[in-house]
């Protein structure tokens, strides 16, 4: 494989809508503000959009931002915003109802409501606003580019997809009766909707950048995001690859390893990144915080990294991770679910925790609602009294809807059937079937352990807030009672005997202040974290590499405030020379010795 470039946009030949997506925590956000950056500086008028429901591009452009557009100071010519999909989708609400109020009776009033207040609503009003950016051009005209900070993979993919899904559930559906909601809503956005899919398949007006770092799983996402979005007509694509490292320290077994990990994972995706134009971006040793972070960000030269400095730092007092399966094991049963932003290890973390537990005798059941899971592949085979599964989408929609026809069909006339089916066919009915089997694995920790490796912060935050809607959706479309599991979804969460939240972070300031407001946000619906687990750290590492020494320095600010601010334990794992995966492996960061 040739040498790759260093990512530097042009602005000359940059089209006016730039998507960047990609697996979790591969630096979406920061090359997406850093683009914008220097589009902006180019003398060009630009808006950056967060479409993520965990965004953080408030943290990164050190900006205060909303759902209008805001000046970034010190960037002439640069503007950003937040599509927020709590706020969408309670303006979606009140744009959708408000004009009834005062006509229709307050019984009818409170249907619709309850219609539009699960996460299906939530989706489509933030698809709602998206599609107004790229498809009412008068809303946008005063920019030359529109720069998306799209979400994690799974939420991008459902996303782009949306805009075929709705226009063609609008040909389909006539009689304006889904969880949708009052079908007028969204016949009125027709135009733009369309006006959407136009934009996303012109590869004169959209480009898509794949970011990824050079990682086997990351790659291999970025590889299933560019098949599936071309499959949409998304085909101007590029790929960035991210945190991009070498060193010049031979006998260092960190740096090296590092290095080789790397090598080894471009090499073998070597076919995917030949077949796109491909760029690289070197780590950095700082936090890409701030325009002036930023600025370093594409920046050619190598900064300065001869001032690292010893000091007296004390460590804080932190837990090997087996010392938290010690207090999890004490409770004979349960959940155990790890949460945090994309890309930190929640899947390496409840791996490691489920191999500890199956090797101490007991019965572990490891699942994930991650539409981009791994598990399979961190396991990498089969062990003695640890049993896998996956929340597949599309084959827990078809189970559903085969069972909501099965129970109702018998007891309808041929149009009333017609209609069912119809409802059926909204997308709403995925989320909802995908919401029952989270549920259903959920109820299993009665049995034994359950460990479940959550979706990214955002995913994860819809399927825990829509219990209640749910269950309301639930009982209109099927006209029936709801299993024992659903009903007792919140009460087994909230339940701190029964269900473990463990908190993945690493220590930088984005994972750690994401997984902050999670925890604030659990704790807003009654649920309390068991603990928190630092991974992939340079903590007492010994190398020798500079950049690798100043980016260990610069841990130890976070790693003290995880242990006095946020967390009431903390455990911590260090960087593996060896990756994690398999067995054996998993066993031993399980057991990882304390710095």
């Amino acid at each position: 494989m040739n040498a790759l470039p260093q990512y530097l946009p042009d602005p000359a030949i940059a089209t006016r809508y730039l998507f960047f997506t990609g697996k979790g925590g591969v630096g979406k956000t920061s090359l997406s503000c850093a683009t914008a950056l220097r589009l902006a500086e180019a003398g060009k008028r630009v808006l950056l959009v967060s479409t993520d429901p965990a965004s953080n591009l408030d943290e990164v452009l050190d900006t205060k931002l909303t759902n209008h557009p805001t000046a970034i100071a010190g960037v002439k010519g640069l503007d950003a915003l937040n599509i927020n999909p709590v706020e969408a989708a309670a303006a979606y609400r009140e744009r959708l109802i408000g004009p009834m109020r005062g006509i229709l009776p307050e019984t009818a009033l409170r249907s619709m409501e309850e219609q539009l207040s699960g996460s299906c609503t939530v989706e489509i009003a933030a698809f709602d606003e998206f599609a107004g950016l790229i498809g009412d051009a008068a809303s946008v005209a005063q920019y030359d580019h529109i720069v998306f900070d799209t979400a994690p993979t799974g939420h991008t993919l459902r996303l782009m997809s949306l805009a075929k899904a709705w226009d063609q559930f609008l040909d389909d559906n006539q009689s304006g009766t889904s969880c949708l909601g009052p079908l007028a809503g969204l016949e009125k956005q027709r135009a733009i909707y369309e006006a959407a899919v136009a934009t996303l398949a012109d590869p004169r007006l959209t480009t898509l950048v794949l970011v990824s770092r050079p990682q086997r799983a990351s790659l291999r996402e970025a590889k299933r995001t560019s098949t599936e979005l071309q499959q949409l007509g998304v085909t101007q694509q590029q790929l960035v690859i991210n945190g991009s490292f070498t060193t010049d320290c031979p006998h260092d077994k960190i740096s090296q390893a590092m290095q080789e990990r790397g090598r080894m994972a471009l090499e073998q995706a070597s076919e995917f990144i030949n077949s796109l134009p491909t760029f690289l971006v070197p780590l950095k040793a700082i936090n890409i915080l701030g325009v002036a972070g930023l600025w370093k960000l594409l920046e050619n030269e190598v900064s300065d990294l001869t001032t690292v400095q010893k000091n007296d730092w004390q460590a804080p007092a932190m837990l090997r991770l087996s010392e938290l399966v010690d207090e999890l094991e004490k409770r004979g049963r349960g959940v155990i679910m790890t949460m945090g932003k994309g890309g930190v290890g929640k899947t390496t973390v409840a791996a490691a925790i489920a191999v500890s537990l199956a090797k101490r005798g007991h019965a572990v059941h490891l699942s994930t609602t991650d539409p981009a899971a791994h598990v399979a592949q961190t396991l990498d085979g089969q062990m003695e009294r640890l049993t896998l599964s996956k929340i597949d989408p599309a084959a827990e929609t078809a189970a559903y809807t085969a069972m909501v026809m099965a129970e109702q069909s018998a007891h309808l006339d041929e149009s009333a059937r017609a209609l069912l089916e119809e409802d059926l066919r909204s997308p709403c009915t995925e989320e909802i079937a995908v919401f029952r089997a989270f549920a259903r694995e959920v109820a299993q920790g009665e049995k034994g352990f359950v460990v479940l490796d959550t979706a990214p912060t955002g995913h994860t935050l819809l399927l825990l807030d829509a219990s209640e809607a749910y269950q309301r959706e639930l009982e209109r479309q099927t006209g029936t009672s709801q299993p024992e599991e659903v009903l007792r979804l919140l009460e087994r969460l909230r339940d701190h005997h029964y269900t473990a939240m463990i908190l993945v972070a690493v220590p930088e300031a984005t994972p750690i202040h994401e997984a902050a407001a999670l925890q604030e946000d659990l704790r807003r619906a009654q649920i309390e974290p068991f603990a928190w687990v630092m991974n992939q750290s340079l903590l007492g590492c010994g190398t020798c590499d500079p950049l690798l020494m100043r980016r260990e320095e610069s841990e130890h600010r976070y790693l003290t405030e995880v242990a006095q601010t946020h967390a009431k334990r903390v455990a911590w794992l260090p960087w593996q020379v060896e990756e994690p995966v398999g067995v054996a492996a998993l066993f031993a960061l399980s057991e990882s010795k304390k710095s």
